[in-house]
């Protein structure tokens, strides 16, 4: 039975053979791909879709419908209510008139 060193020499050799393989299998699949886009004329998005993010459009901000008198922040009237305006009864006195 090998002993411990001699397994993680072999591991050593074996991933260096690893390496060495991938590397040379990588440039020929990459040089048979830019072949192939360059003759038959693909996009990206035809080779991959839809890309998930990037086109969507921006969340949008809602204007501000509340101020707290003492502070100047502000409240969309969206979401969690801040703590300066949770309490309140009646709204209406930090609503932003126009």
């Amino acid at each position: 039975m090998p002993t411990y060193k001699e397994l993680k020499a072999q591991l050593a050799e074996l991933q260096g053979q690893v390496t060495a393989a991938r590397q040379a299998e990588y440039q020929a699949v990459l040089e048979d791909i830019r072949i192939k886009v360059a003759e038959y004329g693909f996009t990206e998005q035809e080779i991959f879709g839809r890309r998930r993010g990037g086109d969507r459009a921006q969340k949008s901000v809602a204007p501000a419908k509340y101020r707290d008198p003492m502070s100047g922040a502000t409240w969309s009237g969206r979401g969690r209510a801040p703590n300066w305006i949770k309490d309140a009864k009646n709204r209406e006195q930090f609503l932003i008139s126009d």
